[in-house]
């Protein structure tokens, strides 16, 4: 979403001062480092800028986590130019865990050598992310690597690769998951990329959501754009309710980028991953000694 979408919630400010300036600025540049170290937690996060924002916000309106369980969508208390002042302030290479924005996908040059391996193997699972920045904090926070999932940009990746195509149909039963935001556009990106796949079978899209309930549910932040255009819902999945769709019409929209970090890597490891096979004890153990002797390779 561009910038000029993001509600016009009230500013941190004085009466007669500027934002970003003196006492108003201070404190937003104390409350974007406080939400620094929230978002990097646990275990040293990487997030983005968009990921901070949020959590600025959530620093500046603690209120917030009394109404936890009041489902809503409440506009940020910070508008986006005053918390991109304050962050230029303390200076971006002075956040520990900050991504850098991403970069724009190289295209190899002619008669580059490639990887014709690469695609060889099945691949069970997939991971398309609408936003190019999403994609790149759970690549570099290894999800990718925990859940045995690639991850790609939807930006980048569509149309799928031929190949990518092929290796999923080799899988048998693969599942692409789709994380999106809570929009128009991002409500008919899994439409999007089950059209794309075209006739491949025993490969099914499922979305990650958001959709508005689920924004609703978290009471994540949201903007207000223009709304959109009669067609621009015809996309958009048979389960979605009557209020969601309403919602969307207004011009309404949550991000993914809105989910606290930490949150966000547990809810996708968690639905990208399946099931947990069941934990072992110590009686499960002795079972299964029984019946497979004592040098069985140990399980993984």
């Amino acid at each position: 979403m561009s910038q000029r979408h993001l509600p016009p919630a009230a500013p941190v400010a004085l009466p007669g001062r500027r934002p970003g300036h003196g006492i108003a600025a201070r404190a937003a540049g104390r409350a974007v480092a406080v939400a620094a170290d929230r978002a990097a937690a646990p275990g040293g996060l990487r997030f983005t800028e968009r990921q901070l924002y949020y959590e600025t916000c959530r620093v500046l309106n603690p209120g917030a986590a009394l109404l936890g369980r009041i489902p809503g969508t409440p506009a940020p208390v910070l508008r986006l130019p005053a918390f991109t002042r304050a962050l230029d302030a303390l200076g971006r290479e002075n956040v520990p865990g900050l991504l850098p924005p991403p970069a724009a996908p190289r295209i190899p040059h002619a008669g580059e050598p490639s990887e014709p391996d690469l695609y060889d193997y099945g691949l069970p699972r997939l991971l398309i992310c609408q936003d190019r920045s999403i994609a790149g904090m759970l690549l570099a926070n290894h999800v990718h690597l925990e859940a045995a999932c690639p991850v790609l940009a939807a930006p980048d990746a569509l149309p799928l690769d031929p190949r990518l195509l092929a290796a999923l149909e080799r899988a048998g039963g693969a599942t692409v998951h789709v994380l999106h935001d809570a929009g128009p556009s991002g409500i008919a990106l899994p439409a999007r990329v089950r059209a794309g796949l075209g006739p491949v079978p025993g490969v099914r899209v499922v979305s990650l959501g958001l959709v508005p309930r689920h924004a609703a549910a978290l009471r994540l932040p949201s903007g207000r754009g223009p709304a959109p255009g009669p067609d621009a819902l015809a996309d958009r999945p048979a389960a979605l309710r009557p209020r969601e769709t309403a919602w969307l019409a207004s011009g309404r929209f949550a991000q993914v980028a809105a989910v606290p970090p930490a949150r966000l890597v547990r809810t996708v490891l968690r639905l990208t991953r399946g099931p947990r096979p069941p934990r072992d004890s110590l009686w499960s153990g002795l079972r299964g000694l029984r019946g497979t002797g004592f040098m069985t390779w140990p399980a993984a």
